[in-house]
């Protein structure tokens, strides 16, 4: 399960879904800075975190309240998306999008703010050095979410209109899944390692 020559021809098989999710990932990032319709849903997003945030600041240990915070988010939420994809990919469809929303919108309010040198500085201090490992552990994760989302929706489309195709679609829903395991504990791993930069290293950043 864990041999790494497997995993990555499997993660090699997976290109067209990461595209995608790529694509989707920029879509929404388009669609939060140029698309007013939205703009109160995602006021109330960055509300919500906001009221996080203050939440962990008032933490005895608001550094490690953070690590563990950011990573059990971004970790029960990438694992969620993977699987729950199997309801024919519509979750991690809309998780990409709504996610890059919220990047496009911030960066958009930001720079009505503050002007456009200080969202590069923002992007530069702020998003890419956690961001760099975090947003593409999101889009991977969601990639096989979709994959799953396919997969079941051949299974079905057997069960009803060719029953003779069903033992070789199931045998390769069975064999995605068994890739799915390995794939999961990298991208924890992954956050992990991303929710320690976030509370550390790009918190410093964005304070000097």
């Amino acid at each position: 399960m864990f041999k790494w020559r497997l995993i990555w021809e499997h993660f090699k098989q997976m290109n067209p879904y990461i595209a995608f999710g790529s694509i989707l990932f920029l879509a929404g990032m388009v669609i939060g800075g140029t698309n007013p319709a939205f703009r109160a849903f995602l006021d109330e997003q960055l509300k919500g975190l906001g009221q996080l945030a203050e939440m962990i600041d008032d933490s005895k240990n608001p550094t490690l309240t953070m690590m563990i915070f950011i990573f059990l988010n971004n970790a029960v939420k990438s694992i969620l998306v993977m699987y729950l994809g199997a309801l024919f990919g519509v979750l991690p469809f809309f998780f990409l999008v709504v996610n890059g929303m919220m990047i496009g919108y911030l960066l958009k309010t930001t720079a009505e703010l503050h002007g456009g040198g200080y969202v590069m500085e923002l992007i530069v201090k702020g998003l890419l050095p956690h961001g760099i490992l975090e947003i593409p552990a999101i889009i991977i994760a969601c990639a096989y979410g979709m994959r799953f989302g396919v997969l079941i929706f051949k299974a079905a489309g057997s069960l009803v209109f060719s029953r003779s195709k069903t033992g070789n679609i199931s045998r390769e829903l069975e064999s995605f899944v068994v890739r799915t395991v390995p794939v999961m504990v990298i991208l924890t791993i992954t956050l992990l390692i991303a929710a320690v930069i976030e509370s550390t290293i790009t918190l410093w950043l964005l304070q000097m």
